[in-house]
Parts: C-alpha cells; structure tokens; sequence
C-alpha cells in the first residue's frame, strides 16, 4: 500500500507518474535524471539545486532542459552546479535551449538532441516590467532603431518614448555590458568539462563565437543537432525512433500536456507551475 491517503494520492497522480517515468529512465541508463523547465535567472539555482542535494556525485546526471534562454552568468553558475553533483553531465533538450539554456548544453559532456531539438545565438534576455522577456540585441536594436528616427524627424519623439516606454537607459547598458561578457561566457562554459584541455577549449571557441555570437542577428535563429555536431560539439543525435529517445518524449510531452512554464523535478523533488498557478499566485 502507497504511505498517501486515497484522495491525496488522487490529486497527484499526475506528478507521481511523471516520477515514475524519471525513475524507469534513471534504472535503464544508470543515472539520475532531473527535469529544468525555465527561464535561467537567480532563483533557478536553489531550484534546481533541490532537485540534485542527495545526489551521488560518482553517478551521471542527465538533465532533460527546456528554456527560451535567460542570464548567462546564471547560466554558467548552474553548469557548475550540476558538474560538481556528478561522474559525467548529459544533457538532453526535447524542444528548445535557447541563449543562456545554449551556454548550460557548451557545458555537458554529452548532449543529446533529437528531430525536434533546437539550439540557439548566445544573447542575453532581461525580464520586463510586464515580466516577458526581451533579448539583448533587440533591445539595443531598437534604442538605437528609435534615436535615428527622432533625430530625422524630432515630432515622432513622443511615439517612440511611449513605444520604448518599459526600456530604461539602465536595461540598455547592462544589454551591452551583458553582450559584452558573451564570448568570456562561451569559453568558460567549455571550459566546465574536466575532460577539455585548453586548446581544445580554443578550439571549440573560436569554431562557435562567430555563428553563436557574432553572425547570428536574431534570438530565434535555429541550431540543429546537425550545425551543433558540426561545430565539434559532443552531440548524440537521436532518430525518433530510438528508444532513448521515444522514453525522452513520452516523458517531455506529460509537461507539454499541462502546460509546465516552470518545472524543476526528480524522482523525489517536484516543483512544477503552469499557467492557472500563476494566476492564482496573482490574486487573479
């Protein structure tokens, strides 16, 4: 008999059998297997750290991640984090791992994608006060976008102030200071591999700065598991039906069925949210 009350046990069923789905994937690829479902910024990293404190650091994690990007140097404190909980880091990407979520990948020892994986440009994202996310670049773009438009006709200047209205000259600095820190980043992600030594390091740097960093003009450009092995990265491609893969998705879609904007789960730490929690926590 389960140690939970009938009705409890009712009300979760739907977290126990997504942990049961962890457990059976950690038994048949001897690991352990954690789920990261967010934005990168600050608060990931307790998170994330509740679903690794009992973890024994001579077995591999697999961490399955999904996220549009977010703070790199977030980004590089939880590479860290989970390196220092384990053998070897996995890290496995269902759908998108975008910017910030591309830096965590740089720092894996194997990276599994499949047909529907995506990668992305290197861009830091800044929350707005809304609390949508805005990507560096296009920040800059269009500050810099709205001064050429003012300065050639100075009557739009009220137009352009109300439409940049949520962009302080704040965010605007620390967008370039953050884009600033981009290449440094790259590197020391690669650099969180113990296996790399420096010219492989360097290597690895220079074959993704320009496509990650510098030629990449949009924060939706697409990165295949085909570009990523090209670039030298350890990448495992998965067909979609390979079993690994088949157990990966049956696992990704449960979230995608609830519509998980935020999950940091394992087999015995779940903190999940959706949408509906969000506006209960808002009073709405």
């Amino acid at each position: 008999m389960p140690d939970r009350t009938p009705l409890y046990e009712a009300q979760h069923s739907p977290r126990y059998e997504r942990q049961r789905l962890i457990g059976e994937y950690e038994d048949a690829y001897q690991c352990r297997l954690v789920v990261l479902i967010d934005a990168l910024f600050p608060d990931s990293v307790n998170l994330f750290e509740e679903t690794l404190y009992d973890a024994d650091p001579s077995q591999d994690l697999h961490v399955m991640l999904s996220t549009p990007g977010g703070d790199g140097e977030t980004a590089i404190r939880l590479i860290r984090q989970a390196q220092a909980h384990c053998k070897e880091l996995t890290v496995v990407v269902p759908n998108q791992a975008k910017s910030a979520g591309t830096l965590f990948v740089l720092g894996a020892d194997h990276i599994i994608l499949g047909p529907t994986s995506d990668l992305g440009p290197i861009d830091p994202q800044f929350r707005l006060p809304d609390g949508s996310l805005a990507a560096g670049k296009a920040i800059i773009a269009a500050v810099e976008d709205a001064e050429q438009r003012v300065t050639r006709n100075p009557d739009t200047f009220p137009l352009h102030a109300s439409l940049l209205s949520d962009i302080s000259a704040l965010m605007v600095q620390q967008a370039r200071d953050a884009l600033a820190r981009t290449n440094d980043q790259l590197t020391e992600a690669l650099g969180c591999v113990s296996g790399r030594n420096k010219a492989n390091i360097r290597k690895l740097a220079s074959s993704l700065g320009d496509s990650l960093i510098g030629k990449a003009q949009s924060h939706a450009t697409t990165v295949s598991a085909q570009d990523a092995a090209q670039f030298g990265l350890p990448v495992k491609a998965m067909a979609s039906s390979d079993r690994q893969w088949q157990e990966i998705w049956r696992l990704w879609t449960k979230y995608v069925a609830m519509g998980a904007v935020q999950a940091y789960e394992g087999r015995t730490a779940s903190v999940v949210l959706t949408p509906e929690d969000y506006r209960e926590l808002a009073g709405g």
